[in-house]
């Protein structure tokens, strides 16, 4: 009990887990019992000992046994992500340098025999925790919103000719709702693994990330490009991946260097959450391409902003308003850094990697219009701290997260200086978790 107390201790949903009695007399007894057989099994492997004796995947196999009365068979796992830089390129034909996060989202289930689609979350409070339907029926819902992110997903293997069984599921995620950590693409990932896991198929990493796109995008109506669910899937323990959203084309970038002093990635949560399906978002892509249409009056092969220099922008600079030229300036600039950012963290030149950073999030704050005050103000107090590399907003915008990259050994000094600036700056109480680079998704049976 100790031990499991002092699992992440900053994270909100196991702190409410460990306080609600019977779930954490069950999650205690579990995770126990679950430890006890691992150590029998000695034929399994060391990594997914650690997987099973996790304790989300722990209380999600023990909370499965409970709203379902039988034991749950397979275990999907899939992170969030947190973006290094590359914002808004995505859906612009152009680079991003994503990195999965330790934290994910966990789906465990079985098959069943009523040719329906059981669900139930752990992270939804009230009357909308469970869903139930018909196999057949591939409708997108009103409500619980959260449905559509494992229907989107069901709809395409249906599509794609799979035939499906009735299946029971529960979802459980310690990745931030809402803070531009890419929690719906976890959650649709993992559904996509635990079918692959259900039927028994394989599908290769860059075809689920693009099934995945498409449920989000006809689903959650999120116009979304393919980042979150290609670093989701393809993630790689220790290393980023940089990905060419036009070619589809990936290189994973390892983030620690032998010769330099270890870094960590420091995450703060402002605790402002932001809605990608809000006007903000859809205006954002329909400026972009605005920019493209005049851009090709005077370049006819220029196919998005990704192909596009300053100079061409400059040339067509009169026939957009402002707020589209910045836009596209920023679109146009982040490309160049990402790319830049990629090449200087392979060789570990840490200080170049943060001032792109910097520029980066002024660039979103200033052109692209996406920041927010709290997020400046964590950008602000991050850089202010010696040993920190540096730090921009990540996500989408309009809320979320920041990212920064510090010394390890200044961590614990750029924690305490942010979270206590940030409380008397907004009177609001941020959030941080340190984290490395993770692995994408995978499953195992139980």
């Amino acid at each position: 009990a100790e031990y499991m107390g002092g699992y992440r201790r900053d994270n909100p949903l196991l702190s409410e887990m460990m306080s609600d009695r019977p779930y954490a007399l069950g999650f205690a007894v579990g995770f126990v019992v679950g430890a006890s057989v691992v150590a029998l099994k000695k034929t399994i492997s060391s990594r997914k000992c650690a997987e099973v004796s996790d304790p989300l995947v722990a209380y999600a196999s023990t909370a499965f046994r409970v709203h379902f009365e039988q034991p749950a068979q397979i275990v999907a796992l899939a992170p969030g992500r947190v973006n290094l830089i590359g914002e808004h390129t995505d859906y612009n034909d152009g680079f991003v340098l994503p990195m999965a996060l330790e934290r994910k989202a966990v789906m465990v289930g079985r098959r069943n025999a009523l040719n329906k689609i059981r669900l139930y979350s752990l992270n939804i409070d009230g009357s909308e925790k469970r869903y139930e339907c018909d196999l057949s029926d591939t409708s997108v819902v009103s409500k619980p919103h959260w449905v559509n992110y494992v229907k989107g997903v069901v709809a395409q293997y249906l599509a794609d000719g799979h035939f499906l069984p009735g299946f029971d599921a529960l979802i459980v995620s310690d990745v931030p709702l809402g803070g531009g950590l890419s929690s719906s693409a976890s959650i649709e990932v993992a559904t996509a693994t635990f079918l692959d896991a259900l039927l028994g198929t394989t599908t290769d990493g860059k075809t689920k990330a693009l099934m995945c796109q498409k449920a989000e995008q006809q689903y959650a109506g999120v116009p979304c490009g393919i980042m979150d669910q290609f670093i989701s899937s393809l993630g790689k323990r220790g290393h980023a991946l940089l990905i060419d959203c036009r070619t589809l084309k990936t290189q994973h970038i390892p983030v620690a260097h032998p010769n330099k002093k270890p870094v960590t990635v420091l995450i703060i949560n402002s605790n402002v959450k932001h809605e990608l399906t809000g006007s903000e978002y859809v205006t954002c892509r329909q400026n972009c391409e605005t920019a493209v249409a005049a851009l090709q009056t005077a370049f006819p092969d220029i196919g998005a902003l990704r192909d596009a220099t300053q100079e061409q922008l400059s040339i067509v600079r009169d026939q957009l308003d402002s707020s589209v030229y910045a836009r596209a300036r920023h679109v146009i600039g982040e490309n160049n850094r990402t790319v830049r950012a990629a090449r200087l963290l392979q060789q570990g030149l840490y200080e170049e990697v943060g001032k792109l950073m910097v520029e980066s999030h002024n660039s979103l704050r200033d052109d692209y219009k996406v920041s927010i005050r709290e997020l400046d103000i964590l950008v602000e107090l991050a850089i202010q701290v010696p040993g920190v590399y540096g730090s921009r907003m990540t996500g989408g915008g309009f809320g979320g997260c920041t990212v920064t990259l510090v010394e390890t050994d200044a961590v614990s000094k750029a924690k305490q200086h942010i979270l206590a600036g940030y409380l008397a700056r907004t009177g609001r109480t941020a959030t941080a978790f340190e984290t490395t680079a993770g692995d994408g998704a995978r499953f195992f049976r139980l």
